[in-house]
């Protein structure tokens, strides 16, 4: 039978590659919970709990090849139905996608025992979210809002936990968040939905939010206004909403793709809510932190729309002859697919890497917030690691989140083009590919929102000092030696820019923004591959020489056209960007011409 992890080497590469001791270890607080609920299942110690993570992603993989991905034409066909009550009908498909992961256990995978979860880390949910996105970009969706169940386990009252989580790590209730409103897209401060307390002090949230992607959830995470003196951010709190009456879907959106997951437009009338937290930290705390876990599961769900792109051209162009033989040995057609393959494994490098680097901030934040140690020196180093990490994560996720996702577009734009015409027709899968694909740059914040926020974390160090680390990497195979010079040539060029870039403000920064983090991320990224490619070449265990050798020349290939491909890009960018050139903004209603008169 098919299996969506076992048939993908490269994932299983970097499930072996990464560091899974040292984050299993983190996350089982060093295998010493011998009490409280769910004991039974924790694991020994990190070779117990890696084999418990490589056993939920075969079983992951199974139900995704084998009965995910076979609905997934239906769903895309069929949507969902809205009724006349003001709630949704999911897809027969879709229900049934649910009720598989369910019964899998998969629905909790974050969550703690206590409540049924399984207590896995980020890492291993991103490579689950993968591989669910491969079978059906819709159904990642709500799979992906498990989030949801994150962020009341990180800021509710322990009422709320112990209500609401088992119901999520059982897979009785999908979530949502509502943020977005018709007046307030990307800038959240703007929120009006207003929230507040009757004569019983019951809260309840009146308005109207829309673009809701699972608005007709069991459980809405909505951001309100609670304070309506304060008009930013500050006035702005976090509350739980169940479904009921007094919530109703009035409208669903007709979209270009992900038919499978619903996209709502939801009136609040009065509707009962559960305060999470405090009140005036729903944006500048809890939202920020659910908007970081949504991010990285983009990043996550592009890399499996992008694997599924790529494997129908892969397959097709191997097949389809044309002037005598199969279109693979044209050149042209060559390049794309050889690019395609490199540009997913790039991606999926960096989305990896800042999984297990999130993985390591929150353990680490969870230790100093519920068993600070004892021991000064330890609390001053985990206190360091907190900033560090923090910082590095700014900067990672939203890159991440950026790069994958245009990633997605232009492989899943390559893969229809590798198959011309029968492409473009709805007979093969890429098509749909291409339209699921094409909100990952949209939302959970656009790329260019997703720039702007990376550029800080590039100018403020953390590039240069992660770049620094990744330079002590000693390679004994000359190629990756020289490929290593050559990406502290790039990184120098970066830094360059950057110097340039400070001494002229804030908007040349924002104009140059995406430039500097493509040259940022093509430099990080080149060095995680240049680790890749020398883990793949070492010694192997008897019996695997061929196949080891046969992973350590691709991965070797794999760095050097990365590298070489993407430095020269680099070189022209920061050239330019070095060049003060600013006529976009200065002339713009020139080079823009002007607003076409309205039809």
């Amino acid at each position: 039978m098919a299996n969506f992890f076992d048939d993908n080497e490269d994932i299983q590469f970097l499930f072996e590659h990464l560091d899974l001791n040292e984050i299993a270890t983190a996350q089982e607080d060093g295998f010493t919970r011998h009490d409280g609920p769910g004991r039974e299942y924790a694991p020994l110690d990190a070779r117990d709990a890696i084999d418990n993570y490589r056993r939920v992603l075969t079983i992951a993989g199974d139900v995704t090849a084998n009965s995910i991905a076979p609905r997934a034409a239906d769903v895309d066909l069929q949507g969902n139905t809205l009724n006349d009550d003001g709630t949704v009908t999911l897809n027969a498909c879709t229900r049934e996608n649910l009720r598989a992961l369910a019964q899998a256990d998969l629905m909790g995978l974050t969550l703690p025992r206590r409540y049924g979860g399984l207590n896995f880390p980020s890492l291993v949910y991103t490579m689950v979210t993968e591989i669910i996105s491969r079978a059906d970009a819709s159904l990642m969706n709500l799979f992906g809002l498990q989030g949801i169940g994150e962020t009341i386990n990180a800021f509710a009252d322990p009422s709320i936990k112990d209500e609401y989580l088992p119901r999520f790590a059982d897979g009785e209730v999908t979530g949502a968040m509502a943020l977005t409103e018709p007046d307030a897209g990307s800038d959240l401060q703007s929120v009006s939905l207003r929230a507040w307390q009757d004569n019983d002090g019951q809260w309840r949230l009146t308005g109207v939010k829309r673009f809701i992607t699972n608005g007709c959830g069991d459980i809405i995470l909505t951001l309100a206004r609670s304070e309506p003196e304060i008009k930013d951010g500050r006035g702005l709190s976090l509350f739980l909403v169940e479904r009921g009456p007094r919530l109703k879907v009035r409208h669903l959106e007709d979209k270009l793709g992900i038919h499978g997951s619903p996209t709502c437009e939801l009136v609040y009338d009065d509707t009962p809510a559960k305060l999470v937290g405090e009140r005036q930290l729903g944006l500048i705390r809890y939202v920020m932190s659910l908007m970081n876990g949504a991010r990285l599961g983009i990043a996550a769900q592009s890399l499996g729309i992008a694997e599924a792109a790529f494997r129908v051209a892969r397959q097709y162009a191997h097949t389809r002859k044309q002037f005598g033989r199969a279109i693979e040995r044209l050149p042209a057609v060559a390049e794309m697919v050889s690019d395609m393959k490199i540009a997913i494994e790039a991606a999926r490098a960096l989305v990896y890497e800042t999984s297990r680097v999130c993985d390591l901030e929150n353990n680490n934040l969870r230790v100093l917030e519920t068993d600070p140690p004892t021991d000064k020196a330890e609390l001053k180093r985990r206190k360091g690691d907190a900033r560090v990490l923090k910082r590095l994560n700014g900067m990672l996720t939203p890159m991440s989140k950026y790069y994958a996702s245009e990633m997605c577009v232009q492989v899943a734009n390559d893969a229809l083009q590798v198959l011309g015409g029968s492409g473009y027709m709805a007979d093969y899968p890429v098509e749909r590919h291409l339209r699921d694909a094409r909100i990952t740059i949209i939302y959970e914040g656009t790329s260019q929102m997703q720039i702007v926020a990376a550029v800080r974390g590039v100018c403020s160090g953390a590039f240069e000092k992660l770049a620094q680390e990744f330079e002590q990497h000693e390679y004994f195979d000359m190629t990756l030696h020289l490929l290593r010079q050559k990406l502290v040539e790039g990184k120098e060029l970066t830094l360059k820019g950057i110097g340039f870039v400070k001494e002229r403000g804030v908007d040349y920064m924002d104009l140059y923004g995406r430039k500097l983090v493509n040259a940022a991320t093509t430099v990080l990224i080149g060095h995680l591959l240049l680790q890749q490619a020398a883990a793949a070449t070492k010694q192997p265990p008897d019996g695997q020489c061929q196949h080891i050798a046969v992973a350590g020349e691709h991965k070797r290939l794999v760095a050097h056209r990365f590298i070489d491909t993407n430095l020269e890009t680099t070189r022209r960018d920061m050239a330019l960007l070095c060049s003060g050139d600013t006529s976009v903004m200065t002339h713009f209603d020139t080079l823009a011409g002007p607003p076409p008169a309205a039809s």
